[in-house]
């Protein structure tokens, strides 16, 4: 994930701003920034592609000041260069932001008709020029942030400051993680409390939706509606360990709520947000594909599934998925034209790099879709897909898996525009779908209250169902998979469809049904399937929207409400509400949520 820090009130700023961005280095990026309100009343920058040791050799002593902002950029709206590095300046307005600016094309064509000029191809220059255009209509700061805030759409996470407002960093948060501090005579803003852990006394975890006034002398948070709120204050972390996990309680809730940031990142690296399109990626043909053989373990083969149903209905390609480690043994069957998709976060799992291995021995177009971008599968590879989702601790996979499936939905635009079974406004209208996710899973996460609630009582369950229909079957594996990993109850998914092949007849009174069963096409499928085990006894509860709530109104158990949901989005956006759920039962349970026994995070032997 990109880095941010910032710092209001304490001498040679520049030297904090640094380390606190190396204290970031292990999320990834590939370029460095800072800005500073320097003691001559002046805002300088400087910025580097590369790492932080680049940015520290183009430091010149000028650049120095007791207010300040810096960034680690990873490349999405353009290419990772100092034009494009952050922080990005608009007249008076020196700015960093992580996340996405869903509406920035729009946004810029209408500062563009103002007569602003624009020095980058970022998304982030927007909300500089927006701000520093409020501030030129008079506005005081608070107020032009507010206003500028309100301009925006999708999920993100910013920091700026203000030539001639020496002391003043603002912030602010949606969908993006960022935590304000106080120390000795200092404030602080950063994207993780990592990068102030010593400096900062005290801290403030913002809500979604807070803006924040960050002076030496202290903070003051706005919400969402701009009213001034009492965020609590509490004792920064003592050591980097405590740090990691931020004011979550376990490495794993932390990363779902990572989500939104991660997902964002990851779909921008494949997607040209300017002209609607995903971006060609070398050696990737699907036009001259006959099939697609996709191979992973355990919750990355779900995340193949899913991709079946697109890639077969959107792009028209024949696809196969398989356990890796019933794939090598097999002694599979090849056609020409056939290549294969080997899908896993660490990139180093034994039985998926075997099957690899044994895909290149038959002479077959090999991509590897990993979080590692130099692990054994990303080397031996003939192509590599990486997902962005940044160093994954908890040992239930979570963001890694959304952004498998954000990488494969981009590449089913891909697939479906070489293969010409998608037109330009088709593409587009995909790319705009996908887009929208992390604002999406930002609200989907609303519901984590809700499922608190629910799963004290789910917890007692001895056996519990997962219920789906076309791309949400596999994601029902996958919601029994979590609960099972992590709370040790016996849990399987099955396909609604099926309910009368079998598995009705483990339905009797009070087992738990929980069906993902979002108001689409097959609603009224899945529908039925909750009306045959609810009439059997069963506790059911339905993961859906707005408009399936109103319909099952009376028929469930308890509903679990998420946004309206269409496309690919829709399954990408519904895994928060399965990997919450599965999460507060163990918590309710008191089990090991990130270190569950008998498993490892990357499984490197057979």
């Amino acid at each position: 994930m990109c880095g941010i820090v910032g710092v209001a009130g304490r001498a040679n700023a520049e030297t904090v701003l640094i380390e606190g961005l190396r204290r970031l280095e292990y999320r990834g990026y590939d370029s460095a920034g800072l800005g500073v309100h320097c003691s001559d009343g002046r805002l300088r920058r400087a910025r580097a592609p590369g790492k932080v040791s680049a940015l520290e050799t183009v430091m010149r002593p000028e650049v120095s000041g007791s207010t300040g902002i810096a960034h680690t950029r990873w490349a999405t709206h353009g290419a990772p260069t100092e034009a494009n590095a952050h922080p990005h300046q608009a007249g008076r307005v020196c700015l960093v932001h992580n996340g996405i600016i869903e509406n920035y094309k729009s946004l810029r064509a209408e500062l563009v008709a103002c007569g602003r000029r624009f020095a980058s191809e970022t998304d982030t220059e927007v909300v500089a020029q927006l701000l520093d255009r409020e501030l030129d209509g008079g506005a005081d700061p608070k107020a032009a942030l507010i206003a500028t805030l309100g301009r925006l759409e999708g999920a993100f996470a910013l920091a700026a400051i203000i030539e001639g407002e020496p002391g003043l960093v603002l912030g602010a948060r949606r969908g993006a993680p960022l935590v304000a501090a106080v120390g000795d005579g200092a404030s602080f803003l950063a994207s993780d409390i990592m990068a102030i852990t010593g400096e900062a006394r005290s801290v403030i975890y913002l809500h979604e939706g807070d803006a924040v006034i960050v002076r030496p002398a202290g903070v003051e948070v706005l919400n969402a509606m701009g009213e001034v709120v009492d965020r609590p204050l509490v004792p920064a972390p003592a050591s980097m360990a405590m740090a990691e996990k931020g004011n979550h309680r376990h490495f794993m809730q932390k990363e779902i709520y990572e989500q939104p940031e991660v997902v964002g990142r990851t779909l921008s690296a494949y997607v040209n947000a300017v002209s609607g399109r995903v971006r060609p990626r070398e050696g990737v043909d699907f036009s001259k594909m006959t099939r697609l053989h996709i191979i992973g373990c355990g919750t990355a083969s779900y995340a193949g599934q899913i991709a079946e149903y697109w890639f077969e209905g959107i792009a028209g390609l024949p696809v196969k998925v398989d356990i890796a480690s019933e794939f090598r043994y097999r002694n599979p069957a090849f056609l020409e034209g056939d290549a294969a998709l080997f899908i896993s976060q660490s990139g180093e799992t034994a039985d998926t790099l075997e099957a690899l291995r044994l895909c290149k021995a038959a002479g077959i177009v090999t991509i590897a879709l990993v979080n590692s971008p130099h692990s054994s599968m990303a080397r031996e590879a003939d192509i590599v897909a990486p997902t962005l989702a940044g160093p994954e601790i908890g040992v239930a996979s979570t963001k890694a898996f959304t952004c498998q499936l954000s990488a494969l939905a981009a590449l089913v635009v891909l697939a479906g525009a070489q293969r010409g079974r998608l037109s330009a406004e088709e593409q587009a209208g995909h790319i705009a779908n996908l887009m929208a996710v992390p604002s999406l899973m930002a609200a989907a996460l609303k519901v984590e209250q809700a499922i608190d609630r629910l799963a004290s009582e789910l917890a007692q369950a001895s056996i519990v169902l997962y219920l789906g229909r076309n791309e949400f079957f596999p994601l029902a594996l996958e919601g029994a998979l979590k609960l099972k990993e992590i709370s040790y109850i016996h849990a399987e998914g099955y396909a609604a469809g099926e309910l009368k092949h079998g598995p009705i007849a483990l339905i009797e009174d009070d087992v738990a049904v929980i069906v993902i069963a979002p108001h689409d096409a097959l609603f009224a499928k899945t529908r039925s399937s909750i009306q045959e085990v609810r009439a059997r006894g069963a506790r059911v509860i339905a993961i859906t929207d707005r408009p399936g709530a109103d319909e099952l109104d009376g028929e469930t158990s308890a509903q679990l409400l998420l946004p309206r949901l269409t496309g690919m989005a829709a399954p990408i956006v519904s895994a928060v509400a399965v990997q919450l759920l599965a999460y507060y039962v163990a918590v309710h349970k008191g089990t090991d949520v990130d270190q569950p026994r008998n498993l490892a995070k990357s499984v490197t032997v057979e």
